[in-house]
């Protein structure tokens, strides 16, 4: 959609993957964005910033982002069309399943529907595949398509640049104090910004400017590992696809070193603790349970060697799901959750861009983002 609108002017607080890509999606329809974030831009502390994340269509439980995954591979394609270049690799799935639960048949069906590649594999398809796997206590393995690998430092660079191109004006360094959202203002050390419209994308710290969402989108803090594996391990790491682990206790994702990036393992468990200003070095209570989670899921746990323990800080929500709010005629708040956050990004904003410039209610662009639509909006 790329009509005419009477809205000219918005700000958008916070510039992660959400507040880039709102700004890419508006700069499109013809408006004036002026972007402002409390750090560098691409800001190193925001949770987008990372070597590697996944990309999927296999979704588990929920079900309403499987079905918007095929409309978010289309809105990263009209992102790498106007970058010129495509920051992705395709490298497929394995989630390896060590215990039994509905995600196998939730799954398959969902990518029955969607025509994406799905198979059983055998054991000793498994120990062929992936070697660096621990065969024991294996109920299951899944081999799947739709799966591969974004690169978020490069996606972030290259938007920065053509943002500017676009014409957005770039705010760096210009911490938000406050927002009006009935008046459309922001406020901040330099000063009261006013526009038609205000968008606040301000991941980990949203709560603070928006009390709406205060208690909802909760600050969690999670761990990533970055690792080095024994040399005998490398060529099998680098030929992997990404890897999933599924256990009662703990859930691993694994992302194999490929394009430059080193191996990283994280897992999925929410902590729901802890203060988006601490800093990104993980501590002996972050790693503890990954390395523990790891000496049940591959072998040789022994002979890797951690090489940078990062933490990050996602805003998780109760159902695992995007929050758009109105809290006032002139402001929009959208709140991820989890890795949700980045893979879904450009499409998210390309709806959340229709209920700014009053394209669509609010409220129905709230239940689209939220998976919650049978049929997803008419963007792509």
């Amino acid at each position: 959609m790329s009509g005419k609108t009477s809205v000219e002017t918005v700000i958008v607080v916070g510039a992660g993957i959400m507040g880039l890509s709102l700004s890419w999606a508006l700069a499109k329809r013809g408006v004036k964005v002026r972007l402002f974030d409390q750090g560098p831009i691409p800001n190193p502390v925001s949770s987008s910033f990372d070597e590697h994340r996944i990309n999927r269509h296999a979704y588990g439980k929920l079900n309403g982002y499987a079905r918007l995954m095929p409309d978010a591979f289309r809105a990263w394609d009209a992102l790498w069309a106007d970058l010129g270049v495509r920051h992705y690799e395709e490298t497929g799935g394995i989630y390896v399943l060590r215990h039994e639960d509905d995600w196998y048949d939730n799954t398959t069906r969902q990518l029955a529907e969607l025509g994406v590649p799905c198979k059983e594999l055998s054991a000793t398809e498994v120990a062929d595949r992936l070697p660096v796997l621990n065969p024991d206590g294996i109920f299951r393995a899944v081999e799947v398509g739709g799966s591969g690998l974004l690169f978020p430092r490069r996606i972030l660079t290259d938007l920065v640049v053509h943002l500017t191109l676009m014409g957005v004006e770039l705010n760096a360094f210009t911490p938000v104090q406050s927002v009006d959202p009935e008046a459309g203002k922001i406020t901040t050390d330099k000063g009261v910004e006013e526009a038609d419209k205000v968008i606040v994308a301000a991941g980990a710290w949203i709560s603070r400017l928006v009390p709406e969402l205060d208690g909802v989108a909760v600050p969690s803090r999670q761990a990533v590992l970055y690792l080095a594996p024994p040399p005998t391990l490398m060529k099998s790491w680098q030929s992997a696809p990404v890897v999933v682990v599924r256990e009662k206790e703990a859930g691993l994702y694994c992302l194999p070193p490929r394009c430059g990036t080193r191996l990283k393992i994280g897992d999925h468990r929410f902590s729901l603790t802890g203060n988006p200003d601490e800093d990104r070095m993980a501590t002996d209570d972050d790693i503890a349970p990954i390395w523990a989670a790891m000496q049940k899921a591959y072998r040789n746990v022994d002979d890797y060697r951690i090489i940078d323990p990062k933490a990050c800080f996602y805003t998780v929500t109760d159902d695992e799901t995007f929050r758009l709010v109105q809290p006032g005629a002139r402001g929009f708040a959208i709140s991820a959750c989890s890795g949700h956050g980045f893979k879904l990004a450009p499409l998210i904003a390309s709806g959340v861009v229709q209920a700014v410039l009053e394209d669509r209610p609010t409220a129905e662009v709230a239940t689209w983002a939220a998976g919650l639509e049978e049929q997803p909006l008419p963007l792509f």
